[in-house]
C-alpha cells in the first residue's frame, strides 16, 4: 500500500485536523486556546506546531483522532451521476459525498458510463489507482448486463476469441456467460461477462458488434473487490481491512 513509507512526516497540528475534518483552521484555533487540544498528554495552545501523526498521540476534547492520509470508498454508483470528479452541468459521484470525505479529495478509479450503475472505489490514493487501472495489469473487471437480443454459444465463441469494435480495435478474450432469457415480442437476454481492459463503453460495443444492444449495465467486481448488495444505488462505505487488503495484494500480483 502507498502508506508503507510514512516514517516520521511532522505535520502541522491544524493542517492535519482540518484534514481529517475537525473543523476549519480558526475553528482549530480556537479549540487550542480553549485548551482542549492534548499531544501526548500535554495541553497544546499552539495549534501551529509540528508534530509526528504516526507515533504522536493527539486528543481533542477528550477524544483520541486517529491520522490517516488516505481514505477508499466503495460505492454503488447510481444511474445519472458521472463518474468523475467534477462537471458543469450534471451531477458527479464527489457530489454524492458527505464533507467527511470530500475533503480527502478522493476520485474514481476507472469510470462508469452515465447510466451504468454498480462497484465504484474512490480514493486518494494515486498509487493503488495507477495499479488497478494499469494496462498491463489486467485487472478483471465482472459485469452483469441486460441484452436485447438472444445471446447465443456464438457470442461466447466470439467473445472468447476477441471481438472487433466499430473502430477496428480487437479486444483482449473475454467470458461471457448466458443467466438466462425471456423470450417475448423481443428476446431479452441476462449475461455475466468477464472483462480485464476499459475501452470507452466497452461492453456496449462489444454487443454492437455481434448486433444486440445492452439496455442495463452492472458492474458487480473490479480484481477482488465484490460489490456490497446491501449498497443501495448511490450509498457507499469505506472499505474494510479485509478489502483493502485483497485490493492491495490483488492488484501488486497482477
Amino acid at each position: 500500500m502507498s502508506s508503507s513509507g510514512n516514517a516520521a512526516k511532522k505535520q502541522r497540528l491544524d493542517k492535519m485536523l482540518s484534514h481529517i475534518g475537525v473543523g476549519s483552521r480558526s475553528d482549530i484555533r480556537k479549540i487550542a486556546k480553549q485548551g482542549l487540544i492534548h499531544v501526548n498528554g500535554a495541553v497544546v495552545k499552539d495549534s501551529g506546531i509540528h508534530f509526528d501523526p504516526y507515533n504522536d498521540k493527539v486528543e481533542v476534547n477528550g477524544e483520541v483522532v486517529t491520522y490517516r492520509e488516505y481514505i477508499y470508498l466503495m460505492m454503488n454508483k447510481p444511474p445519472d451521476v458521472l463518474s468523475a470528479t467534477e462537471d458543469k452541468r450534471d451531477r458527479t459521484v464527489l457530489d454524492l459525498l458527505k464533507p467527511e470525505y470530500a475533503q480527502f479529495e478522493p476520485f474514481p478509479v476507472g469510470r462508469l458510463d452515465k447510466d451504468t450503475v454498480g462497484l465504484l472505489l474512490l480514493t486518494n490514493d494515486g498509487k493503488l489507482a495507477h495499479e488497478l487501472l494499469s494496462p498491463r495489469k489486467h485487472v478483471p473487471k465482472i459485469y452483469e448486463a441486460t441484452v436485447e437480443g438472444e445471446v447465443d454459444a456464438d457470442d461466447v465463441a466470439a467473445f472468447a476469441a476477441g471481438v472487433e469494435l466499430e473502430d477496428g480495435y480487437v479486444t483482449l478474450p473475454a467470458q461471457l456467460t448466458i443467466l438466462s432469457r425471456e423470450r417475448g415480442t423481443t428476446t431479452i437476454s441476462f449475461i455475466s461477462l468477464i472483462i480485464t481492459e476499459g475501452k470507452f463503453h466497452q461492453v456496449k460495443r462489444m454487443f454492437q458488434a455481434v448486433g444486440k444492444k445492452v439496455t442495463f449495465l452492472k458492474r458487480v467486481s473490479m480484481g477482488e473487490l465484490k460489490l456490497d448488495e446491501n449498497l443501495a444505488l448511490g450509498a457507499y462505505r469505506e472499505l474494510t481491512k479485509e478489502e483493502l487488503n485483497l485490493l492491495s495484494a490483488g492488484a501488486a500480483e497482477l
